[in-house]
């Protein structure tokens, strides 16, 4: 990976012209991506054009086209949809329209085109590509154009950005849209069980997804639900006795409601197609219970985008532009995709070819294959959703036990972490154990074993139901060492933030001393400052950049009938800059103070200045963020009384501080599947070191690696042992002493245009697209 010279790149995009268009199925997010190639496009010094109305306003041209400037795309990233228009364009799939479309770039001097949208669009903007020189020969040969003018634009580089809330794409981890249209369904099945419990009935929730189950995989894994259809692993024959059975065998043990998912494209293991309504009348017929049917449609399509989404579209956009300008003829057409937390760029056809493989499998009936295909974090999925969906008995007692608990403040996905867990522990054969209230739990005895029903129902639960104490072991180490061996535990799963971190290392560290500490530990990271070491994200942090963004969404709504006002928002996360950050991306902020990049008065100064100036153009309102510990001087009340003064007869300022409704609400989509996986994974990390540390009758384990930290690192998932973690880590401010995400800052800097040095940005390298790279694990 390189990184970027500011200098250069301006060189490089001083006299291009780049066009960008949506194509296809709308995506929640389309609108950030095109701001972002926009506002990249025009900061290093290239024309950008805008393509109204997808392929059909290529082959239209006229007005369809139009030249675009800073100002075209503001205050549109909280949008969903797509602003300049998407519609089916049979033209374009004609020599004629492509013809007609070669010409209207050309015209126009543009040879550089960034498509968003699906495999069907992103094919055909690669045929047009492929098609270029000789439709540039004809347009000659027809006297349209001249000779000269086709050798000055004699290729045309393409770049896709893929928009498709089904996330069927091949080679990518996420796609535009899919994490929004999760919010839309999650948002649907959190009200659904309200009122599917007061009534005892169950419901059939029918999402999207023709060909991909992924939208009814990631909703079933993260609400829980009691039976499941994919078209990528259609049920066995006779799974209308198996579902009728596990539904009467849920209600008998207490249910009050049932939920059964289906993607639309839901097939039995012949091919033949599934209905939801099928699904209903077998149930009422069968086992009598009130059943209703809930089609979402094309309610998942809409709704503003998520933050992840809005982030996501960014990063490819600005990205995409890159990819433009370091294109040759001999470059292949590329898709900008996310690979973990990081852009990369894979051949274009290489994807599209092995997204057609899924669906030949499928076609054929060869199901096992088309899971593999659609990759390692999809069959992950699917078998994480098979082992907890429904209690199976453990094939013999293990004689280990394990206590769980909450430490530090409350992060959602907390409660989804638990459930997984404790499922996963009892079908090893487990005793497990709740500790309410942390640390002080343990030393006092709130320790409760733990059963399968028990955690029906947690995942979309926010906040902590077990109860969180940010109180350190160190103060009641006797008591703790006592109730471990009263109760003889064996291994500690500790879900918290930076004090679940520091705890765990006090507890390895008092090994010397007590050997009832000599026993496996392992801590999922979960705090809204994402600041533990070791992972790349905590969990409860996507769900308070969500929170955080949702408020600043209204209040930059709030300055709408107001002329030249400026917001100035506080937002927590300790000395973490994080949320304040990616926040600060996802709502188009104009800047975010934060702890890890000092500043003084006069950046202060200068941002009045540049908020000044923003003020005498069209949009007269302008959003500052600032992470609650950035400095210990310029408090967010000096800032906004700074900036009251220094604007006075220009703008007026206000001042909002965020709280804890940061920390309130249920779980977004991403936490609930991360804390499942999480749950799952930790657990049987636990299970194989126990089993390795077992001897002469008791587990005794002393060694590093048998206390660690689980997380992510861009793409793998790794155990760290706490002790090591130590030298990375800044104690007096919380924090890893890296942290990945400061490689984010120039782009929020650039799409609030100011001047910035790209040499801290990483650009994606080339990766191909193979079998082989689909069956590595590619994160959650």
């Amino acid at each position: 990976m390189a990184s970027v010279d500011l200098e250069k790149l301006r060189m490089t995009g001083a006299g291009r012209s780049i066009a960008v268009l949506t194509s296809g199925g709308d995506a929640q997010g389309m609108n950030a991506a095109v701001r972002a190639v926009t506002r990249m496009g025009i900061y290093v010094g290239a024309k950008v054009y805008l393509i109204y109305e997808g392929y059909q306003g290529l082959v239209d041209g006229g007005d369809d086209i139009k030249l675009a400037n800073w100002l075209s795309v503001s205050n549109i990233i909280q949008l969903g949809g797509t602003i300049i228009g998407s519609a089916r364009c049979k033209a374009f799939t004609t020599r004629e329209g492509r013809l007609s479309a070669a010409y209207n770039l050309v015209q126009r001097g543009i040879t550089n085109l960034c498509v968003c949208g699906g495999d069907g669009s992103l094919t055909g903007a690669n045929i047009f590509r492929t098609e270029w020189s000789g439709l540039l020969a004809e347009l000659v040969e027809a006297g349209k154009i001249t000779e000269a003018l086709s050798q000055q634009y004699t290729y045309l580089n393409i770049v896709g950005l893929v928009g498709s809330i089904d996330n069927d794409f091949c080679g990518t981890d996420m796609t535009i849209g899919a994490d929004s249209a999760l919010h839309r369904i999650m948002e649907v099945i959190d009200a659904i069980t309200t009122t599917a419990q007061s009534h005892q009935r169950t419901f059939v929730l029918e999402v999207m997804g023709r060909h991909c189950g992924y939208l009814a995989l990631v909703s079933a894994l993260a609400s829980g639900a009691d039976w499941l259809f994919i078209p990528e692993s259609p049920a066995a024959d006779g799974w209308e006795d198996r579902m009728c059975e596990r539904l009467g065998e849920t209600r008998s043990k207490g249910s009050r409601l049932n939920t059964i998912i289906m993607a639309e494209g839901a097939i039995d293991r012949h091919g033949k197609p599934i209905s939801s309504n099928y699904v209903k009348e077998l149930v009422v017929k069968r086992l009598g219970f009130d059943t209703r049917v809930t089609v979402l449609g094309h309610v998942q399509r809409g709704g503003t985008p998520s933050a992840f989404d809005r982030v996501l579209s960014s990063k490819m956009g600005m990205e995409a532009v890159l990819a433009l300008l370091e294109a040759t003829p001999e470059t292949p057409a590329c898709v900008v995709s996310l690979s973990g937390n990081q852009a990369v760029r894979l051949p274009l056809m290489e994807c599209v070819q092995m997204t057609k493989e899924v669906q030949k499998a499928m076609n054929e009936l060869r199901f096992d294959e088309a899971i593999q295909l659609r990759g390692k974090s999809f069959e992950n999925n699917w078998n994480t959703y098979k082992l907890l969906a429904h209690q199976k008995p453990s094939q013999s007692k293990s004689n280990f036990s394990l206590a769980i608990l909450n430490v530090g403040a409350p992060a959602a996905g907390m409660n989804a972490a638990v459930r997984s867990a404790v499922r996963v522990g009892l079908s090893q054969g487990h005793k497990v154990y709740t500790v309410n209230d942390g640390f002080e739990g343990l030393a006092k005895g709130a320790i409760n074993e733990i059963h399968w029903r028990e955690v029906g129902g947690w995942t979309g639960q926010g906040g902590s139901l077990l109860g969180t104490k940010r109180t350190r072991p160190t103060t009641y180490l006797d008591k703790i060492v006592e109730n471990i061996r009263k109760y003889n535990i064996q291994a500690l799963l500790v879900i918290g933030g930076f004090e679940a971190y520091e705890g765990v290392l006090q507890l390895v560290e008092a090994r010397g001393h007590y050997d009832e500490l000599c026993i496996v530990m392992c801590v999922i990271p979960a705090t809204i400052s994402n600041n533990v070491p070791g992972t790349d994200f905590s969990l409860g942090s996507d769900t308070a950049v969500n929170a955080a963004m949702e408020s600043c969404d209204k209040i930059k709504q709030s300055a709408s009938g107001t002329k030249r006002r400026v917001f100035i928002v506080e937002t927590m996360g300790g000395f973490c800059g994080y949320l304040a950050t990616t926040a600060g991306i996802a709502v188009g902020a104009d800047a975010a103070y934060i702890f890890e990049e000092p500043f003084n008065i006069h950046d202060l100064k200068a941002n009045v200045e540049h908020l000044t100036d923003k003020m005498k153009t069209d949009i007269q309102r302008g959003l500052v963020l600032r992470n609650e510990k950035c400095h210990h001087h310029y408090t967010t009340e000096f800032i906004h009384n700074l900036y009251s003064a220094e604007g006075k007869d220009i703008f007026d300022s206000r001042m909002n501080i965020l709280g804890h409704l940061q920390q309130g609400g249920s779980p977004t989509p991403f936490d609930r599947n991360y804390g499942t996986k999480l749950g799952v994974k930790a657990v049987l990390w636990i299970t194989d070191k126990l089993k390795e540390t077992y001897r002469q009758g008791r587990v005794f384990a002393n060694a590093p690696e048998t206390a660690c930290v689980v997380g992510m690192r861009r793409k793998v998932l790794s155990f760290n042992p706490v002790t090591e973690l130590k030298e990375h880590t800044d104690f007096e401010h919380r924090m890893p002493k890296e942290q990945w995400w400061l490689n984010l800052r120039p782009m929020l800097k650039m799409l609030a245009k100011y001047p910035t040095n790209f040499k801290e940005y990483v650009t994606g390298e080339i990766e191909h697209v193979t079998r082989r790279s689909l069956s590595i694990e590619t994160g959650f």
